[in-house]
């Protein structure tokens, strides 16, 4: 079932993708897995998007049928009891790319495991960073991208943050389509989240356990 939804999804059968994912739901499976289905499912929409075989119409149609699936999800997660807020984290997709659908599951979840989130939205530039650093005082900063060009706008945005002085203050953790380690590396963050529930691990183990 979980690989029919990730095809569904990734060939734009929009109806059978609802289907399936309301079958998943009405019989209780767990909503964290269901969720890495839709993201396992972006993945191969990115990467035909890369190649060029899918175009931002296809990029966007399948964002809807993930925000939609994510919304019958949300139900079953918010079971979850939440007390006082842990801390603050904030997300964005970084400059020259609109992905917001890992990013959007990530702010979700960490929403749910009681942290306070601001999700500033895509295509932020680094300066808009900065300021969102300097007013909201986050001890950790997400950043999104989906496509090969988001790489150097993770740097940009990191080396950004440690000239106005405030890359010791905050933990950066960096996500999405293609971003492994050594993208990591070259970007100067503290962790990969290579999925939702890492990045939801560090964001517990950074500010949790200080």
């Amino acid at each position: 079932m979980s690989e029919k939804l990730v095809d569904a999804i990734s060939n734009m059968r929009e109806k059978e993708a609802f289907e399936i994912a309301k079958a998943l739901v009405d019989g209780n499976e767990n909503p964290i897995k269901i969720l890495d289905y839709c993201s396992k499912a972006m993945e191969k929409v990115g990467s035909r998007f890369e190649a060029g075989e899918y175009f931002l119409p296809e990029l966007m149609m399948a964002g809807e049928m993930l925000r939609q699936i994510s919304e019958m999800v949300k139900p079953k997660l918010k079971g979850e009891v939440t007390l006082e807020k842990r801390g603050k984290v904030l997300m964005g997709t970084v400059e020259g790319d609109i992905h917001d659908i890992g990013k959007d599951i990530v702010s979700f979840l960490l929403d749910v495991n009681a942290f306070e989130v601001r999700d500033i939205g895509v295509d932020v530039p680094p300066g808009r960073f900065v300021e969102e650093i300097k007013e909201f005082q986050p001890q950790v900063v997400g950043m999104s991208g989906f496509l090969t060009l988001a790489y150097e706008s993770m740097k940009n945005t990191v080396q950004a943050i440690e000239k106005a002085g405030l890359r010791d203050s905050v933990k950066i953790m960096i996500g999405g389509g293609q971003i492994n380690e050594t993208v990591r590396e070259y970007a100067g963050a503290d962790a990969l989240g290579k999925d939702a529930m890492v990045a939801v691990g560090l964001a517990k183990k950074w500010i949790l356990e200080k």
